[in-house]
């Protein structure tokens, strides 16, 4: 189809659609390269909507690397929405590129980012959309190749009958040697198919951190446990090791700027990767080590760069935990001081590294609406199972402070359904609640906000949890209940998760390559946009199950036992499973890590990547201490 057939079918329908600038492209900073001039084209997808795809740093990172290369192009997609996607196959119009606005099914590869599982059935929905098989097996040599990465990628068995390959960790460099590796080194031809599509397989095989599920057999045991996994060719890494960056590159300085609101409306600059606190729940904080941070003029070079070339008023200093980043002060007071009439955001804060100077300085760029802390538990005995221990006397002088210098309202999260918790840890979430909504009372008085997340926990692969079942629907019930029922009145806002989402979530998330056959028979039962609460169909998962005959307690209402092979085990991390056993029994014996800054546990991650640490000029720029017994 071409594009004058394209733009023609666009014009008739996207008057009828919602939100019709989320398929439009044309965004400031978008890149169109001559199609012509490429030898290998990637079609980048985010399984959801634009709002969210475009708030990912992620695709933006592989969109800036790929079209800095000369002869690669990198153009996106997202998941139209379900009144455009209604719109597009009444019309016949296949799912195309925002770019040049080409059917995906003229690219060379397609690449997936999968940041969380409840995108799964949306992956099939875009596959079809694009005119597509939705599995693997059935693409010819005149498909694209499929490819995804994403945090969802470090357990891909249920995806794996649906795409060719999967990259295990970070892409700023695996991405150009897979672009390599397709060029075959022959300039006469083009795209990956020239030598036969089993043939790039191979090729991207060997290719470290890449994982291709085909070269992969697996057998179980009688109880429906994996008995075995091995390779089948001899290209095939066994185990397949993540990918990291020794430092991260420099952050893109020519962001996209949407023409529509999205989920975050403001500039990134990732100033640290991974995280050393090492709670046990937390897949990133597990799956991102080693940590890494950027050097304060890198940062500040950045943002001077994005906002000349953006026009954003805000800047969010992205990690998974910010007030960690070891110059945060000095970073904030010089954007302060540099810039007029600009935003700082810090996303994820730490209540034991938020100063008081880190206050003011924020206080100074004017930004006063919300502060957000992530308790998880409101005991003692609760914190130290998930190692985070926190006390409420901090925790609650850090609120006192925020509530001073004029911040409204503060953002609480927590979970529920940790390993041995009782109402009596719930009980505690309110307590300490209502203790942070008497502070802000007293300081503000109405105007103080207390807003409360709580969360189910997801028992995630590569975690010191991942053994551990999902708690009960009855149980999360109760609990869910009473924090209804004392969470309330004014100024207190509480939000709470569906459990059936969650159990999907569970089931995903530790699940193993047979589960595919329930998402394909979900998805053609009418599922996706299962994140959404009102577009989840439960009854569709439901059929799935009962007509594949496979049950979902199975995979996330069972104690696992500790010699067990997971579905995952033959993906590396970095992180060692006997490092996360241990971790998981002190846990049950409410025994605490320090913090790795600290003292070195010996997880594995240092000896996994010892060879890119030493590549890193700067004697600490990882943040780990010496291994110390």
């Amino acid at each position: 189809m071409s594009r004058l057939e394209v733009d023609d079918i666009l014009d008739r329908i996207l008057p009828t659609v919602s939100k019709p600038a989320r398929y439009t492209g044309g965004e400031w900073n978008s890149v169109t390269k001559d199609w012509d001039a490429c030898d290998v084209r990637w079609a980048l997808v985010f399984p959801d909507t634009y709002e969210i795809g475009m708030s990912n740093l992620g695709l933006a990172l592989l969109y800036d690397i790929l079209n800095r290369q000369e002869g690669v192009l990198a153009e996106r997609a997202y998941a139209p929405w379900v009144d455009m996607e209604h719109a597009m196959r009444a019309a016949s119009l296949p799912l195309y590129s925002l770019e040049s606005r080409r059917p995906l099914a003229e690219f060379d590869v397609i690449g997936f980012s999968l940041p969380y599982e409840q995108i799964y059935t949306n992956v099939l929905n875009l596959l079809d959309l694009a005119g597509l098989p939705v599995l693997a097996a059935e693409r010819s040599e005149a498909h694209p190749l499929v490819i995804a990465g994403g945090s969802a990628a470090y357990n891909p068995e249920p995806l794996a009958d649906f795409f060719d390959a999967f990259v295990l960790g970070e892409g700023e460099e695996v991405i150009l040697e897979i672009t390599e590796a397709l060029r075959d080194g022959d300039p006469r031809h083009r795209g990956p198919q020239r030598a036969g599509r089993r043939a790039a397989l191979r090729r991207l095989a060997a290719i470290p951190g890449v994982y291709v599920p085909r070269f992969y057999e697996v057998s179980y045991h009688a109880d429906g446990t994996v008995a075995k996994v091995r390779p089948s060719v001899p290209e095939a890494q066994f185990p397949v090791r993540k990918r990291i960056v020794a430092q991260l590159p420099p952050p893109p300085s020519h962001p996209l700027v949407p023409y529509i609101d999205t989920v975050h409306n403001r500039a990134v600059i990732e100033i640290m990767r991974g995280c050393t606190r090492g709670c046990r729940f937390c897949h990133a904080g597990m799956v991102y080590r080693p940590i890494r941070e950027r050097p304060v003029d890198e940062v500040l070079r950045a943002v001077d760069a994005i906002l000349a070339n953006t026009g954003f008023e805000e800047i969010a200093l992205l990690s998974l935990s910010s007030s960690d980043y070891r110059h945060i002060e000095q970073v904030v007071h010089e954007l302060a001081s540099r810039q007029d009439h600009l935003s700082i955001s810090l996303p994820s804060l730490r209540i034991e590294s938020v100063s008081v100077n880190l206050m003011e300085q924020l206080q100074a760029t004017g930004r006063r609406s919300s502060f957000t802390f992530a308790p998880e538990a409101a005991t003692e005995r609760l914190r130290g199972l998930i190692n985070k221990p926190i006390a409420d006397d901090d925790l609650l002088a850090v609120v006192e402070e925020v509530y001073s210098r004029g911040w409204k309202t503060i953002k609480l999260y927590f979970m529920i359904g940790h390993p041995t918790q009782t109402l009596d840890d719930v009980a505690a979430i309110v307590h300490l609640t209502q203790s942070v909504r008497a502070v802000g009372r007293r300081i503000l008085g109405r105007k103080s906000e207390v807003h409360v997340g709580v969360a189910t926990l997801v028992p995630k692969s590569h975690t010191p949890f991942q053994w551990v079942p999902l708690a009960g629907e009855a149980d999360i019930r109760a609990q869910q209940e009473m924090l209804k029922d004392s969470l309330r009145g004014p100024g207190m806002k509480l939000s709470w998760n569906n459990y059936q989402e969650t159990l999907l979530e569970a089931v995903l998330s530790r699940g193993d390559r047979r589960l595919g056959a329930v998402i394909h028979r979900a998805w053609q039962l009418g599922a996706h946009f299962d994140g959404w609460s009102d577009q989840f169909k439960v009854e569709a998962w439901r059929q799935a199950f009962r007509e594949t005959g496979l049950d979902p307690a199975f995979y996330a209402r069972r104690l696992r036992s500790s010699d067990e092979v997971f579905p995952w085990d033959h993906l590396d991390a970095g992180v060692t499973k006997p490092f996360l056993l241990q971790d998981y029994q002190a846990s049950l014996r409410g025994d605490t890590r320090r913090d790795c800054r600290e003292q070195c546990y010996a997880c594995g991650i240092l000896t996994a990547f010892r060879r890119e640490r030493a590549a890193v000029p700067a004697e600490g720029a990882w943040g780990c201490p010496p291994i110390r017994a």
